[in-house]
């Protein structure tokens, strides 16, 4: 690992201010830390948001339910006011990793880091969230640009996600059984805007698989998710899968999202 300086702010605007010219954020560490052990990060200056207690809490905005940046995907699975408000992105978080990615890794960094295999990016599309930043609010639709790449600007905090309600939903995924990311994961939502699918672990980054969500605003069924077949343009292929294992999987783990959204 390189040599680094460590600052721990106490709020957002002192973490703003400690952030220098080549420095990073600090959220949960589970994928920055690990990246500099290996020298395949570097950075002069690491920011801990780990302090900052405003960014953690979960709260309800009228009927939207606010997640604080800082919240660990152990609090936000755990969370009774998640559970009543938004059951399937409990049970997301809760099937995040192992039990120390769990209580270390954190909503805000694992959107921000954009991982092509995280679990929340999923969720966040699906479920037509709003990402709130020291500086402005971002569409989920806006926010996932690229491989490890979102709409964030040179300096710009992650503060809160915000979810509005949805009628059904559900996230089921095929995880690779060491890390436990999703090899494709898709999240199902009935939302007051129509039917939104989200996919992960499929492409260079989550997006929304429209092909899907026309076939179910049709019929809200297993079997119209699972007769959709899935383009492969850009679609992942490694020793895990081809292109054309995850675009069928896709319609796969939809309709499974689908029946379990349904209480099937």
């Amino acid at each position: 690992m390189y040599a680094f300086d460590y600052k721990r702010p106490a709020s957002v605007a002192d973490a703003k201010a400690a952030l220098g010219s080549d420095a990073r954020y600090l959220a949960g560490g589970q994928s920055l830390i690990q990246a500099m052990k290996l020298r395949l990060s570097q950075s002069e200056t690491l920011v801990d948001l780990g302090a900052i207690a405003e960014l953690k809490g979960i709260r309800m905005d009228g009927a939207n339910l606010v997640i604080g940046a800082m919240a660990t995907h152990a609090s936000v699975g755990s969370s009774a006011e998640v559970q009543r408000a938004n059951p399937a992105l409990a049970e997301l978080a809760a099937g995040i990793g192992d039990p120390m990615v769990r209580n270390m890794g954190t909503i805000g960094g694992s959107i921000a880091n954009a991982d092509p295999a995280a679990c929340y990016p999923a969720g966040v599309l699906a479920l037509n969230a709003t990402i709130h930043t020291n500086q402005r609010t971002i569409a989920a639709d806006a926010f996932f640009t690229g491989l490890y790449e979102t709409a964030l600007q040179p300096g710009e905090m992650i503060t809160a996600v915000s979810f509005p309600p949805a009628q059904k939903a559900a996230y089921i995924k095929y995880r690779q059984p060491a890390s436990r990311f999703a090899l494709v994961g898709v999240f199902v939502a009935q939302t007051a805007g129509g039917v939104r699918v989200g996919v992960t672990g499929a492409k260079g980054h989550a997006f929304r698989a429209t092909e899907i969500e026309a076939a179910l605003a049709k019929s809200f069924t297993p079997e119209a998710a699972k007769a959709v077949k899935m383009p492969t343009t850009d679609i992942n292929s490694d020793m895990h899968g081809t292109a054309e294992y995850r675009a069928a999987m896709i319609s796969v783990m939809a309709s499974r999202a689908v029946a379990a959204a349904l209480g099937r």
